[in-house]
């Protein structure tokens, strides 16, 4: 059974959730699970002037992943950082490819899951998440999110990522901040619950 795990990120925070999640998913007996990146609209120049070339080399070895790649898979984990409450623009041009898969139904009653990212705390990761998810119904998946099984996500005694929509994490205003071990928690945990949900809907 395999897992694809797509992502966008610009900054490097969404990656790291997103290696979490396949690590998570490989830990499920019969999983192989693949980390994709969505292909990038910006220039290389852009990139520079906003301060994300460093983060996108360190993901240059990552392949870009293929609309076909999305209908091969049985269940698939999405990532995308918080872009004014929606998924960013990379994401969209990329989920706005495949309408060829709606019209075959070929992602239809497999798994879907996201991940995210934003700068602040109250940046919009819940409502990203969720209207992530619309796409996902189009396509006819099963929607998967992080259950308060994943005890990471009670704590209330620092600012923390992580709500049961998915997992997520904090940026920081500057992009400084580096995803806690409970936010990367969260997200192996939520892979490795989707890849068990998958082989259910599988069997």
């Amino acid at each position: 059974m395999k897992v694809l795990v797509v992502y966008y990120s610009m900054y490097g925070h969404v990656y790291k959730l997103a290696e979490a999640a396949v690590e998570g998913a490989r830990s499920v007996a019969g999983v192989d699970s693949a980390l994709r990146r969505v292909p990038e609209t910006l220039t290389q120049e852009v990139l520079k002037g906003m301060g994300a070339a460093e983060a996108q080399k360190e993901q240059a070895d990552v392949p870009v992943c293929t609309i076909n790649e999305l209908g091969e898979a049985d269940a698939i984990i999405f990532g995308t950082p918080t872009r004014f409450g929606n998924m960013c623009g990379q994401m969209r041009q990329f989920l706005d490819a495949t309408g060829q898969l709606w019209m075959e139904g070929a992602l239809a009653g497999k798994a879907g899951s996201v991940i995210t990212s934003s700068s602040t705390q109250h940046g919009g990761q819940e409502s990203t998440i969720l209207s992530f998810h619309l796409t996902l119904l189009h396509h006819g998946m099963v929607i998967v999110g992080l259950p308060y099984t994943y005890k990471g996500q009670m704590q209330t005694d620092r600012v923390e990522g992580c709500s049961p929509y998915g997992a997520s994490t904090i940026a920081g205003s500057d992009g400084r901040r580096s995803p806690s071990d409970s936010e990367l928690a969260g997200a192996r945990f939520q892979g490795e619950y989707l890849a068990g949900i998958a082989a259910k809907l599988t069997a």
